[in-house]
């Protein structure tokens, strides 16, 4: 914009669909910064969180799955029960068979992948067996 002989840069429109009008955001990144400032109360929380990889069965439709979560794991099943979208929505009746703890979520999310790539239900069964007998 020229203005009195000076020339001034507009606002960036980039973006502004999604903000309030007249709202403009400045410069060629409409993003966040990337930095995530993580309170002291909360740091000891994230020190402590476990990921998990489990095992579900339902009987009515015979089949099991596999997942990783970092949920409360009574909180995950009690969704994977609710009815969604989803595989899982299909039937209220999964139950919790196995269950591993794993430090990080690329431990979690590597481990589901081990036991899916194997694309075996004796497999998954061996594992079910192997827990009932370790406890």
């Amino acid at each position: 914009i020229i203005f009195r002989n000076k020339i001034f840069r507009a606002h960036s429109s980039a973006g502004s669909e999604h903000l309030p009008y007249k709202q403009r955001v400045r410069g060629s990144n409409p993003c966040a910064p990337t930095t995530t400032f993580i309170p002291t109360f909360c740091r000891d929380f994230f020190i402590f969180m476990k990921f998990y990889c489990y095992i579900l069965f339902s009987e009515t439709i015979n089949k099991y799955y596999v997942g990783y979560t970092a949920d409360i794991l009574e909180e995950r099943i009690r969704k994977h029960n609710s009815n969604h979208k989803g595989f899982t929505g299909k039937v209220g009746d999964w139950k919790l068979m196995f269950v591993e703890s794993f430090e990080t979520k690329n431990e979690a999310l590597t481990r589901e992948k081990q036991i899916k790539n194997k694309k075996s239900r004796k497999f998954i069964e061996w594992l079910i067996a192997g827990a009932e007998h370790s406890d």
